[in-house]
């Protein structure tokens, strides 16, 4: 009997030695992956069925989330805001229809669903139309962006009201010229001398005057989004511009008790385009809507504190959250933190809901060509700054079980690439055999 013991624990100590997935073999990948990166790597495995954690390597240490952090803005927006987004609010006096900002990222934006309640209702009100400012309280660009991105289509300014994603659309054709659009923002718009091969254009950090070098070589159809410098004066403008009929800015603000609202979209519209195309400028808004639903004043740090002490006391960590797109360099989460805040949406949000909501391996967003699988094994969200790539969210595995997972790297200077394959290993590993 003693014998067929020993047998018996042999072969479970061979099993465990040799099973990719055993936690020593994990534990030896990651000091390799590390070792071979000369980075940092965070990871973290759980069941949320029987509520414990399978694994963990630095899940304890902080790591910058990148567009991780549209995860916390989710989770916010699913909080706070209803089933429809506000899109302004309004008051009617005699002749005139006096109307501000709530945040409401959609009004003219190509990239979501969009059914021009909001533009129809200005355009065929009938009235005098007087835009009030004043409620917008944070800057433009958020506590550590880079400075330098502030003209790419990934770094569009906040406001009040935004229209047309607060970008314009620069195409080059070879035929007819340049066009703008919209066309408003053509007297911005200065054609330079270009000795370079290449097109590229460079927008004034303090204006809207941007210079567009034609390089030797036109590609036609190419296209450029150029974020635009906002403003209370550049709204009331645009908006004259886009309705055809005067908007005139006010300096006041609506009060809360006699003010009407108008909703436009229905939230899980914009949800799924701010998590599958890791859209910064919707993220962005909608952590600003989430402030003005709870104080009538847009301000992210006012939804950001609401969030931290009512829902998320409870994580391992506190996190380090100061925007809702992920931009910013400043941001610090736990990989055992956002896994716990991937079980509180998997908790709360009907599974059949929440998972066609995110990026989907091999089918949809950020990772639709990597993570291949029939069916899916990844449902999750991406995030990427330079030297950062972080994946996270549920993992189905070949028998069926639903985990959920982090995986942080940082301070890799290896192309992304490199990093991704790795990862797509260990999660490859995790589907075919749990």
């Amino acid at each position: 009997m003693k014998y067929f013991n020993f047998l018996v624990l042999a072969v479970l100590i061979v099993q465990a030695a040799c099973s990719p997935v055993s936690t020593p073999r994990l534990t030896k990948q990651f000091h390799e992956i590390e070792s071979k990166f000369q980075d940092h790597t965070g990871f973290v495995l759980y069941d949320p069925e029987e509520k414990k954690t399978i694994f963990s390597f630095n899940g304890d240490k902080y790591f910058i989330p990148a567009s991780n952090t549209k995860i916390f803005t989710l989770f916010a927006s699913l909080n706070i805001l209803g089933d429809s987004i506000p899109a302004l609010q309004y008051v009617v006096q005699g002749d005139s229809l006096i109307f501000s900002g709530t945040g409401d990222p959609t009004f003219l934006y190509q990239d979501v669903f969009g059914n021009d309640r909001a533009y129809e209702f200005l355009k065929n009100s009938g009235k005098d139309l007087y835009y009030a400012g004043g409620n917008f309280y944070t800057t433009p660009l958020g506590r550590g962006w880079a400075w330098n991105d502030y003209q790419y289509s990934y770094s569009p300014e906040r406001s009040a009201f935004p229209m047309f994603g607060n970008m314009y659309t620069v195409t080059q054709p070879t035929t007819s010229g340049i066009r703008v659009n919209p066309p408003y923002f053509k007297k911005y718009f200065w054609l330079a001398d270009s000795a370079m091969r290449a097109s590229t254009f460079v927008r004034e950090i303090g204006s809207n005057r941007t210079d567009f070098y034609p390089g030797r070589v036109a590609v036609d159809g190419r296209q450029w989004r150029v974020p635009f410098r906002t403003g209370d004066l550049v709204t009331a403008d645009l908006l004259s511009d886009t309705l055809k009929q005067p908007v005139y800015l006010i300096n006041t603000r609506l009060s809360a008790a006699n003010r009407k609202l108008l909703y436009s979209v229905p939230v899980d519209s914009v949800y799924k385009v701010m998590m599958q195309a890791s859209d910064n400028f919707l993220a962005e808004q909608l952590l600003l809507l989430c402030s003005w639903v709870l104080s009538d004043s847009l301000r992210p740090e006012i939804a950001i504190r609401h969030v931290k002490e009512n829902y998320l006391k409870d994580l391992p960590d506190n996190p380090v959250w100061l925007d809702g797109s992920g931009l910013s360099r400043n941001n610090l989460f736990t990989p055992r933190s956002v896994v716990k805040l991937w079980e509180k949406l998997y908790t709360s949000v009907e599974r059949d809901r929440l998972f066609p909501l995110l990026a989907i391996g091999g089918k949809a967003g950020t990772i639709r060509n990597y993570y291949k699988n029939d069916p899916p094994y990844i449902y999750g969200k991406t995030g990427t700054l330079s030297n950062n790539h972080i994946l996270s969210g549920y993992l189905i595995t070949k028998k069926g079980r639903t985990l959920i997972f982090s995986y942080m790297n940082g301070n890799y200077t290896v192309p992304v690439s490199e990093v991704r394959g790795e990862m797509e290993k260990v999660l490859k590993q995790i589907h075919d055999n749990f």
